[in-house]
């Protein structure tokens, strides 16, 4: 996993982080401390493995134990412990921090979303609704969170997936016509990637998901639906009336996919009423989650019990926590 520069220096730090390393250089202070990672919510964890390859590349003999990507966490429950002289790592808990806090959140949407439509899977579509900066790693944590995919390379690629997409409103209108766009692609793109068609660009979708299902016959996964809210959105009725007009013509196995502010109460109502949909494509149900705040404590220095007011001195015990030996890989 790749680290920005301005992480690796501290340029994303708060300041007083670098200058208190400044005052404790100064007066030849470096003790060895326990720092103990805690977030203020339940949730999913997530950005731990972009934790630990800060902490490797940056503290690589720190004795560190951390609960695993993916794990479930509860509120105020250590996921994260590292032992190692301050200077090593002080300058870095905003990043350390910053990482589980934007990840985990994205992460816990992701898997409400992905329980909720279960046994239909959810794509991350959410990329468009972040800074390009953090697009790739808030994929990442909805995959994490249970998203089989999501939309852009370098998100997938952290996950070890492919990313999915076929044809978008642009290239429809570009070419004039809904089958003929789709034609294009048939004819230009790798077999192995899903046909699935945008099917409300210009005429009924219903109609239009028949057309294409001709045009292309067995080669056509699906059909997505994304009408716009001037037109009353997806609703599970036009679901259900393109299911029944595809079976009618002949075309059982092509799926149905619903994409366009869909969110938790949005998967609930199709569940409710029993709409036929296939695949989710989610975007800011995820992207805009809230971040699930972490803090981060001292809990040791030099061996000896020590914590602010209100919190516990000395190492909180968790028997999930893993040992990480950083110069391991």
């Amino acid at each position: 996993m790749t680290l920005a520069e301005a992480i690796l220096t501290g340029d994303t730090a708060d300041v007083y982080f670098s200058r208190t390393q400044t005052i404790l250089a100064k007066e030849r202070l470096d003790p060895i401390v326990a720092m103990e990672v805690f977030p203020g919510r339940a949730g999913v964890l997530c950005g731990m493995n972009e934790a630990l390859a800060l902490l490797r590349a940056v503290a690589p003999t720190a004795e560190v134990d951390a609960l695993d990507e993916g794990a479930a966490m509860s509120a105020k429950e250590v996921v994260l412990r590292i032992r190692a002289r301050y200077s090593a790592f002080g300058l870095y808990e905003t990043a350390l921090l910053g990482m589980l806090a934007s990840e985990s959140g994205w992460a816990t949407a992701a898997r409400a979303l992905v329980d909720a439509a279960a046994p239909a899977p959810v794509i991350s579509f959410g990329a468009r609704h972040v800074h390009p900066n953090i697009a790739a790693q808030m994929e990442y944590a909805a995959m994490v969170g249970g998203c089989v995919t999501g939309a852009t390379p370098a998100g997938t690629r952290l996950a070890g997936k492919q990313p999915s997409g076929t044809i978008p409103h642009a290239m429809v209108l570009i070419f004039g016509d809904t089958v003929k766009a789709l034609q294009a692609f048939d004819k230009w793109m790798p077999k192995e990637i899903n046909r699935v068609a945008l099917v409300d660009t210009f005429n009924d979708e219903a109609l239009e998901a028949v057309r294409v299902a001709q045009a292309l016959g067995d080669r056509l996964w699906g059909v997505r639906l994304d009408t716009p809210s001037e037109r009353g959105r997806v609703t599970p009725e036009l679901v259900k009336e393109v299911r029944a007009r595809l079976d009618q013509a002949g075309f059982p196995n092509v799926k149905i996919v619903v994409s366009g502010g869909v969110d938790l109460e949005r998967i609930r109502l199709f569940n409710e009423t029993g709409a036929p949909v296939d695949a989710y494509g989610v975007g800011s149900a995820i992207s805009g989650a809230s971040a699930i705040d972490f803090t981060g404590d001292l809990k040791e220095i030099e061996g000896k019990a020590i914590a602010k007011r209100g919190r516990i001195p000395g190492v909180t015990e968790n028997p999930r926590l893993r040992t990480i030996d950083l110069r391991g890989g």
